[in-house]
């Protein structure tokens, strides 16, 4: 998620903590462990839509040669 005014950040974080069915599992403020968290989470949503024969992803040989 992003907010983009940093000012509503706090509100919204105790606005959702307020809802008994979000559970807030920990607050990021580092922008590199955020991104590198959606990131992660990007990736995964990839193996699990390959799992399911939705996506393609690219073999190792063909990740080693944009490098």
């Amino acid at each position: 998620m992003e907010i983009k005014e940093e000012s509503k950040a706090p509100f919204l974080m105790e606005l959702l903590k307020g809802l008994n069915y979000v559970n807030v599992l920990e607050e990021t403020v580092d922008v590199k462990k955020a991104q590198f968290a959606a990131d992660l989470a990007d990736a995964f949503q990839d193996v699990k839509l390959y799992e399911r024969g939705e996506k393609k992803l690219k073999s190792a040989k063909d990740l080693l040669n944009e490098l």
